[in-house]
């Protein structure tokens, strides 16, 4: 029985630059190139400092993933990246350096949202996902209840997104009001050890019996938290971070998985994955463990080093395309940095951009794949 070919996925949505290999459903290899620490001086992610990172960290994260895995270039049969959502300027680098390792490689080009690779991502530890099952993303710009099927085959149907601020994005900006250092919720999850989660009685925005069941919505959390600081910095009093960071923790994971197990009972799901960089928090994990535990519903979530942003969860979805025999990308690829997650595979084609690229091609000289792969790769 022939093998499937070795997937290489290349990420680049937003600070981090990740390469993986993957084949059957197996990682292979690995690696990741962050520019986190020149965002942090401006607490946040500034876009033209992501996207000059990316076109420095491409070619040597891919060299780097490679000798991870004990592969060379000429192994690769397919090449998968993501097109979205995410910054425009860092996602083109990505989708420019796939579709140039791509071509001179001379084989299929795929592209992959996101979010779909964070889902895929879990995969890659526990092996196929069940069919249903209920998928709960949680990152710095997402938040959503997802119902899955085939993720290859089938739509992702959406429960439930945030209304307004994501959970990341909430630990980013109540961190930054009580003064811990970027990025926000690594430094809440380490300031909440030493503090009481009981101690400041924080909002679960949408959980009462008239909301939206399945709705996020943090931005009321987030103002709650800033307020609480100011009442004590107006005071006079020191501000008690750990207590505030275990608060407001505790509102957060008390929300996700409260929704999370409520959607799994309601549709009668009885696998529950949670996925996302805020997945690698430990009040999150440890909660839904409890609940899941009590409910009899079977809980898998990804190793943390597999949460955040890696090409490994793009090569993963990509691999599930090829084993599924989806079409490839056109030659038009481009980007959607708002692309709303429908199916796994995206393929945005830019206006105008068929033409040209049809012309390009037609004016390339045959055999120049196998020179471009031999002497710029």
């Amino acid at each position: 029985m022939r093998r499937s070919p070795v997937v290489l996925g290349i990420e680049s949505s937003c600070d981090e630059t990740g390469a993986g290999l993957v084949r059957d459903g197996q990682l292979l290899g690995h690696a990741v190139a962050s520019s986190m620490d020149e965002h942090a001086r401006f607490g946040g992610v500034v876009p033209e400092i992501a996207a000059r990172a990316h076109v420095h960290a491409a070619t040597p994260v891919v060299r780097a993933a490679l000798a991870d895995a004990g592969l060379s270039m000429r192994d690769i049969g397919a090449v998968a990246v993501t097109t979205g959502p995410g910054l425009s300027g860092a996602l083109q680098v990505g989708v420019a350096a796939a579709k140039g390792l791509a071509y001179s490689l001379g084989v299929p080009l795929y592209g992959v949202h996101h979010l779909a690779g964070h889902v895929a991502a879990d995969t890659l530890e526990h092996g196929p996902l069940p069919n249903p099952c209920m998928v709960l993303i949680v990152s710095g710009g997402h938040t959503s209840l997802l119902l899955v099927r085939d993720l290859a085959r089938d739509p992702i149907v959406h429960l439930g997104d945030t209304l307004d601020d994501a959970a990341g994005e909430c630990f980013d900006k109540v961190a930054r009001v009580f003064g811990l250092p970027y990025p926000g919720g690594p430094a809440v999850d380490r300031a909440a050890r030493d503090g009481d989660p009981r101690a400041v009685a924080f909002p679960r925005p949408l959980t009462g019996p008239r909301d939206d069941r399945y709705a996020f919505s943090f931005s009321g959390l987030k103002t709650a938290a800033a307020r609480w600081a100011e009442q004590h910095r107006a005071a006079g009093r020191p501000l008690p971070v750990p207590d505030g960071a275990a608060s407001l923790q505790e509102a957060v994971a008390d929300v996700l998985t409260r929704k999370a197990l409520a959607a799994c009972t309601d549709h009668g799901v009885s696998t529950l994955v949670v996925v996302g960089g805020v997945a690698a928090n430990s009040r999150v994990r440890a909660l839904a463990r409890q609940r899941c535990d009590a409910a009899g519903i079977e809980l898998r979530v990804p190793p943390l080093r597999l949460c955040t942003d890696n090409g490994a969860m793009i090569a993963a979805v990509g691999d599930l395309l090829v084993r599924a025999g989806a079409e490839p990308a056109p030659l038009d690829l481009s980007v959607d940095p708002s692309a709303p997650l429908e199916y796994a595979a995206l393929h945005p084609v830019a206006r105008g951009a068929r033409a040209l690229a049809l012309a390009v091609r037609d004016r390339l000289p045959q055999g120049r794949p196998g020179v471009v792969a031999a002497g710029r790769w």
